[in-house]
């Protein structure tokens, strides 16, 4: 069996830790995972309160509900015994447990065994060294007092403990658009909100498909459902510091829609298929003045690829990329992305694993925080192009700059200019 395991919501730190010398605990437990977790507790003998826990959706917001626990003040050197105890797989006399607790002794001959959690604020100052708890968990029996593993959630749970290690304030004030929500698209959305992103609009018209599931992030629980609308709501139980926008629309019938939304986004991402919805976005966000990154898969999915598109007037926009490729002998790739992917007589197999397009999303997801981490001085967020093409499933045959050899291969190509008379990045 698993070493149980106790967790204590934050708002419960807080009371126990502002109390007096002792109280009681009621805790909400799952036999079959062997764990725990604090929801009511008392100060002294007064009534025993609600605490919530961390999250509305944990597993054991239901379950059996159990007290006649404790909780206790207690001398820093019993933290000590804690510590060496759990670390060599020991116990302690109930005697030595007693003489190191202060406040109403609950003896475990009278209830049985029972859990208590001690509380020393003065423990961490005083072994500085070794990184002695504030609060700690035993399992007190008759003969002896087990030290258990305990799980206090910090009241700067989420990504407030990145601060300082994160640049987390200039992503959580930034907002990102997606445009496509499909297999690279979910992945991307999920990597976002890891990175901290405080806002992502999702846009795609389309429902998820049971021949989807195989390659998306979304479960089959989701089928029939939008994309949208599915992602909105693994990213709110997921993620719930980020904010989420769904709009089912297709982005090209709806440009007049998404126009006036790039003008308040850090970033647009594009990993929708076509090359009418890449273009439109490509458009729009340099009419906008806004970082485009598009991402998707090629040959099948042989080769993953990421542009990132500045509405700078030394930078052209996709279709000059493009231009540009086939101007040294490449091929281009555009056309390809247009076929379709499905299981329908009108489509061709989609050949990609799930785990790759998901790096593909992840990856872009990436190059975005980046590009706005990088307008905020981050130097370390340089990006080392404005092109990567990175290996999947390589094979023979593509011309430069396609032809990588080998899977795991990125190679990094810088921007392109602008062409002659491209209405898309001449100034209207």
């Amino acid at each position: 069996m698993n070493d149980l395991l106790v967790l204590v919501p934050g708002e419960a730190a807080r009371r126990m830790k502002e109390g007096g010398q002792w109280g009681q605990i009621t805790f909400r437990v799952s036999d079959p995972d062997n764990v725990g977790a604090v929801i009511a507790v008392s100060d002294g003998s007064n009534p025993v309160m609600p605490t919530p826990l961390h999250s509305a959706n944990h597993f054991l917001s239901a379950g059996d509900a159990r007290g006649q626990h404790r909780w206790y003040r207690a001398a820093p050197a019993l933290h000590l015994l804690w510590w060496h105890a759990r670390n060599t797989g020991r116990e302690i006399s109930l005697k030595a447990f007693k003489e190191n607790v202060f406040g109403r002794w609950l003896s475990p001959s009278a209830v049985e065994d029972y859990v208590a959690l001690t509380v020393s604020a003065e423990a961490p100052a005083e072994f500085p060294d070794i990184n002695i708890p504030e609060m700690v968990a035993w399992y007190v029996t008759p003969a002896a007092a087990r030290p258990v593993a305990i799980d206090v959630v910090s009241a700067e749970h989420g990504f407030p403990q990145l601060a300082g290690h994160w640049p987390v304030g200039h992503l959580e004030e930034k907002s990102v658009m997606l445009v496509g929500v499909g297999s690279i698209g979910g992945a991307a959305a999920h990597a976002l909100a890891s990175y901290g992103v405080g806002r992502i609009v999702l846009v795609d018209p389309d429902r998820l498909l049971s021949h989807n599931v195989v390659r998306h992030v979304s479960s089959v629980k989701h089928v029939g459902r939008l994309k949208v609308d599915a992602v909105k709501q693994e990213l709110a139980e997921a993620w719930p510091a980020t904010h989420v926008d769904a709009l089912p629309v297709d982005v090209i019938a709806a440009a007049h829609l998404i126009r006036p939304r790039l003008r308040d986004v850090g970033v647009v991402l594009c990993t929708a298929d076509g090359v009418a919805a890449r273009r439109v976005v490509s458009h729009l966000a340099r009419r906008a003045r806004t970082d485009a990154i598009l991402a998707c898969v090629l040959q099948d999915g042989a080769i993953g690829e990421i542009i990132r598109l500045r509405p700078w007037a030394n930078h052209g926009c996709l279709t000059c990329r493009r231009e540009a490729l086939v101007a040294r002998g490449a091929v281009d790739p555009e056309p390809a992305l247009d076929l379709g992917y499905g299981t329908g007589t009108a489509h061709r197999p989609m050949t990609a694993v799930g785990g790759d397009l998901h790096l593909v999303g992840q990856m872009a997801a990436k190059a975005a925080a980046a590009t706005v981490l990088e307008r905020k001085g981050h130097s370390d967020q340089k990006l080392p192009g404005e092109h990567a093409i990175f290996g999947l499933r390589p094979t023979l045959g593509w011309a430069p700059p396609f032809d990588l050899n080998r899977n795991g291969d990125i190679r990094w190509l810088p921007h392109s200019p602008p062409r002659l008379g491209c209405p898309t990045c001449e100034e209207p």
